[in-house]
């Protein structure tokens, strides 16, 4: 991951440089920003078994507040979470980087969903009653996730991604482009299947409340590796203001380290989908500057036992203020 993290930041020294089309991109006239931030969190978790038995889980959403300092098109900052007051004792660990430039965007992405999941549907077969198992606590699931994904915007003249999420420059004329991109994600899905049994027998007391074998696992550890394509749009649709949407569809290949080992590694039913969507509006007279972004991520597991579909997202609410006037715009 080292080594990865190292190639990206030097590809985006490279790629920030670079002339743009400045009758529809304009640069930032200040050098700082200083930014209040409130963050909302979501995540959701799908496991299903070939015969068609699911549960579905998600946490609490998270509320999360704090302060920001950029120079440029880098921004720094932390957040504290509204409910613990920075002191989370589930085990939930989020670092999330973004980094937004005229040629190419980065995320990068470490999670640790912690056990505070709650059942929020269940599919137990047509001869059992789901509603006795929705609203309760479940800590027998935890959610790793560590990767990055790297694009390359085509059309980086006209269009600009960081006068959507980054505020660094200003999109004056509305226009759109073509991305292209690589992801790799490492997930990891700890699932203690015998305290769901038990939950069962608890909620329908009775011996026809079974676990189907699909689900029967403890732990899965599966390598994602992703070719991604989509399209991104900036709509200006009134003075200093921006609507921005994007969409992203990976084609992934999806291993265990078992199957790498294998003499026979690659398999077709291997290949999935994931997705990355961004919607943004922002309000930017280049000294004030607010607004609100979205961005979600979708990923899809399936093997012939069963198959995991995990979705998170953020939505992102700020204010901001920009200083410290470069030369050039100085009169």
């Amino acid at each position: 991951m080292r080594k990865w993290l190292s190639v990206i930041l030097l590809l985006v020294a490279v790629c920030t440089r670079g002339q743009v089309d400045t009758s529809y991109v304009e640069p930032s006239h200040y050098d700082f920003s200083t930014m209040l931030s409130m963050t909302y969190t979501y995540d959701i978790y799908q496991l299903k078994s070939s015969s068609g038995q699911s549960i579905t889980l998600a946490p609490e959403p998270t509320v999360k507040v704090g302060p920001y300092f950029g120079w440029r098109w880098i921004f720094l900052g932390y957040t504290f979470d509204l409910k613990n007051l920075g002191f989370d004792n589930t085990g939930k660990k989020e670092v999330d980087f973004s980094i937004y430039s005229s040629k190419i965007g980065v995320d990068l992405y470490y999670r640790r969903t912690g056990s505070n999941y709650k059942i929020r549907d269940v599919n137990l077969g047509r001869k059992m009653r789901n509603d006795p198992m929705e609203g309760r606590e479940f800590d027998g699931l935890s959610v790793g996730i560590t990767g990055f994904n790297l694009y390359y915007i085509l059309n980086n003249k006209r269009f600009s991604y960081p006068a959507a999420f980054s505020q660094s420059t200003v999109q004056k004329r509305s226009a759109g482009s073509w991305l292209v991109g690589i992801g790799y994600t490492l997930n990891s899905l700890e699932f203690d299947y015998q305290k769901l049994q038990q939950m069962m027998e608890e909620s329908y007391a009775t011996p026809v409340a079974q676990l189907d074998s699909g689900l029967m696992f403890n732990s899965v550890k599966y390598y994602d590796y992703c070719l991604t394509g989509g399209y991104a749009y900036n709509w200006v649709f009134a003075r200093h203001w921006l609507f921005a949407a994007s969409g992203s569809l990976g084609l992934a290949y999806k291993h265990t380290r078992g199957e790498v080992e294998s003499s026979r590694w690659f398999k077709l039913n291997n290949v999935n989908f994931d997705g990355i969507g961004r919607f943004a509006i922002v309000y930017n007279n280049q000294r004030w500057v607010a607004g609100a972004n979205i961005i979600l991520h979708g990923y899809s597991y399936r093997k012939s036992r069963f198959s995991a579909h995990n979705a998170f997202g953020y939505l992102n609410v700020y204010l901001g203020y920009n200083f410290g006037l470069r030369k050039e715009y100085r009169k």
